[in-house]
C-alpha cells in the first residue's frame, strides 16, 4: 500500500519541477545583437497580450518573435527591414507606434474627437439649463404690492388689462 503512494508523490514531485522551467530563449552573448533585439522588441507590441511589447511579454508568441528577430539580426538585416517584415506578416497593429496612414486615422483622431464631442455636449447641456433673465430677476413691483395686499387680508386691486 505504501509504494503507491510513494509512487505518486515522487510523480507529483517530478511535476512541480516543470512549474519552474524557463522560456526555451537563450540570449545571444553578443551584446550588440542583444542591444538591437532589445530596441526593435520594445517597439513591436505581443499580439497575445497586446498592451506590452514583445520585450515584456512572456507569452509563447513573444519569445518566437524574439527568437525571429533574433535570427533576422544575425542574418544582417536592418531595423527597418526587420519591422517590414513583421508589418507585413502582422499589420500595422504590431508597432506600438502605428504610423498615421489612412487604415490609422481613426486611432490617431479618436481621442481628439471623443474630446471634442464630449465639450459641445457639455455646452449643449449648460446651454439648456440656462435660467431666462425675467425668471431669475424675480417678482416684479406689482407683484410685491399684491402679496402684501394678501398678507394684509386686502383683495388684491383688480387685474388690469
Amino acid at each position: 500500500m505504501k509504494t503507491p503512494a510513494a509512487f505518486l508523490f515522487a510523480l507529483a514531485l517530478a511535476a512541480c519541477g516543470f512549474a519552474w522551467g524557463q522560456s526555451a530563449e537563450i540570449a545571444n552573448p553578443d551584446p550588440k545583437v542583444e542591444a538591437r533585439l532589445k530596441a526593435i522588441a520594445h517597439e513591436l507590441r505581443c499580439l497575445v497580450c497586446q498592451n506590452q511589447t514583445i520585450a515584456d511579454s512572456d507569452a509563447p508568441l513573444a519569445v518566437d518573435l524574439r527568437k525571429q528577430t533574433r535570427a533576422m539580426i544575425a542574418a544582417g538585416k536592418s531595423d527597418e527591414e526587420i519591422r517590414g517584415y513583421m508589418v507585413d506578416r502582422y499589420g500595422d497593429f504590431v508597432l506600438y507606434k502605428p504610423p498615421f496612414n489612412a487604415a490609422t486615422a481613426v486611432l490617431w483622431m479618436a481621442p481628439a474627437l471623443l474630446v471634442l464631442g464630449g465639450l459641445a455636449g457639455l455646452a449643449l447641456m449648460l446651454r439648456r439649463r440656462k435660467i431666462p433673465a425675467a425668471t431669475a430677476a424675480g417678482p416684479d413691483a406689482r407683484k410685491l404690492r399684491d402679496i402684501a395686499a394678501l398678507l394684509e387680508g386686502d383683495s388684491p386691486p383688480a387685474k388690469r388689462k
